[in-house]
């Protein structure tokens, strides 16, 4: 019988890169997808698909039978939720029930996407890293709480179990196949279409998606286990990253900068209205409140242990952009 390998998550867009990056590495590919997804992302992609859920671990048992390796990519990624804890038990007691269940079942190797969320950060324009202090409290937005405690568990499991899982800590991906989009998405998107009259400034590293999902292949075939890996790009300024799309787009970039006092009862009010009535908000109180702090990573540990080699920032963004126009999102 041939050894699967399962990829959690696998219908999104940082999981349907990681699939495709590990089909090209001869893989036997077993997908694992939630009821109802949306599956244009894996359609080309010859793989045996399973039915699971993160909030249903009565489905891990069958995703990961027979497996010889276990990549943990699927999350719920929302930057704001009316009710935190949904989110919180599916990245954190899925992740750890679905960890305990590939153990269980013989899994050789498991790589867990975890986020640079999880990690440390300065902050004021220096550079974070793998080894940057980092404490709950200090850790702004239900997701990214739901990524540390998440990433906390699989450590825990490694150090207390023998857990045979590398951690990946993707910084923001941008690229093809961003179908929802991802928040990162759809501010390239918004600034792409000339939707975007103004910004509050702050910090991102931007990588290439598909240099996220090589990132996960090499964490496999070269990762130390319990170690965590940092798979960025370029760090840039949200003006600079704005200026770079609206040239790529041909649009006027953003002008003004607006201080966070400005936007705060824009962002109290959208949090109302999407309570309400039940849309996602562009920006919250707890987005402004992460913003106050640039982003910037290292990926130096992933480059010299991983030979990870990722590509310049412009080509994400450049391949976004047109993948966007040639999916009908972007005029």
């Amino acid at each position: 019988m041939t050894a699967h390998t399962l990829v959690t998550g696998a219908t999104g867009f940082v999981g349907s890169a990681v699939a495709r990056t590990l089909l090209e590495r001869g893989h036997t590919l077993r997908l694992m997808v939630r009821e109802g997804s949306d599956r244009r992302n894996i359609a080309d992609i010859p793989a045996e698909l399973v039915e699971g859920d993160l909030s249903r671990p009565e489905t891990f048992a069958r995703a990961v039978e027979g497996c010889r390796y276990v990549f943990h990519v699927a999350a719920d990624y929302r930057l704001w939720v009316p009710d935190p804890a949904p989110m919180m038990t599916a990245n954190v007691e899925g992740t750890r029930l679905l960890m305990l269940a590939a153990q269980k079942a013989g899994v050789e190797r498991i790589v867990y996407c975890s986020s640079v969320a999880a990690l440390g950060l300065i902050g004021d324009g220096s550079v974070s890293d793998e080894a940057t202090p980092v404490q709950e409290h200090g850790v702004i937005g239900i997701y990214k709480r739901s990524k540390y405690r998440a990433e906390q568990e699989v450590l825990r499991l490694v150090k207390e179990q023998g857990l045979p899982a590398v951690i990946v800590n993707p910084s923001t991906p941008v690229g093809p196949r961003d179908i929802k989009p991802t928040p990162t998405g759809q501010m390239i998107l918004d600034c792409a279409a000339g939707r975007m009259p103004a910004y509050v400034d702050t910090g991102v590293n931007i990588v290439h998606v598909d240099d996220v999902a090589e990132g996960h292949a090499l964490a496999l075939e070269r990762g130390t286990i319990g170690e965590k890996y940092i798979l960025g790009g370029e760090n840039y300024l949200l003006r600079d990253l704005f200026a770079m799309v609206s040239e790529i787009a041909h649009v006027p970039p953003p002008r003004i900068s607006l201080p966070q006092g400005v936007i705060w009862p824009v962002a109290v009010a959208s949090e109302w209205l999407s309570r309400s009535f039940g849309f996602s908000p562009r920006v919250t109180r707890e987005m402004l409140a992460m913003s106050r702090k640039k982003m910037f990573f290292s990926s130096d540990k992933a480059i010299k242990e991983l030979g990870y080699n990722p590509r310049p920032a412009r080509k994400a963004v450049e391949d976004a952009i047109t993948w966007f126009r040639n999916n009908g999102m972007l005029k």
